[in-house]
């Protein structure tokens, strides 16, 4: 049996926090986008809007369903990349390079799958 230091428990503990929130969080919001289109007379079957970042202020400031939608779904996306820095920052923390460099590899795997649906959405 291996034995955890108390460092990484800490960092597990946190990891665990970050996810649970975000995950309140994001039901939270996709709750009350569902809401606004039920209030809206909206089909969830209807197609929805394109993702616009630079509009997504505005559509929360006017209650639209699409922003708070869209806000819910990219703090589902962001979940695993916030465990995944978290994780490197633990790691760095503890000195444990090997993990640091495979955390930076894979925060690099999803910025290259990133990259790579913008650039073919575009």
């Amino acid at each position: 049996m291996s034995s955890t230091s108390p460092r990484a428990y800490a960092a597990e503990r946190t990891i665990g926090r970050l996810l649970i929130g975000i995950t309140y969080v994001s039901v939270g919001l996709l709750a009350v986008g569902i809401a606004l289109m039920i209030a809206n007379g909206i089909s969830p079957l209807d197609a929805g809007p394109p993702l616009d970042l630079a509009t997504l202020g505005v559509q929360l400031a006017a209650l639209d369903p699409a922003g708070f939608l869209w806000l819910g779904l990219l703090a589902v996306i962001a979940a695993p990349v916030g465990r995944v820095i978290v994780a490197a920052v633990s790691y760095g923390r503890d000195a444990d390079w090997t993990m640091v460099a495979i955390s930076i590899a894979i925060l690099a795997v999803i910025v290259v799958g990133v990259a790579t649906a913008v650039a073919v959405t575009v």
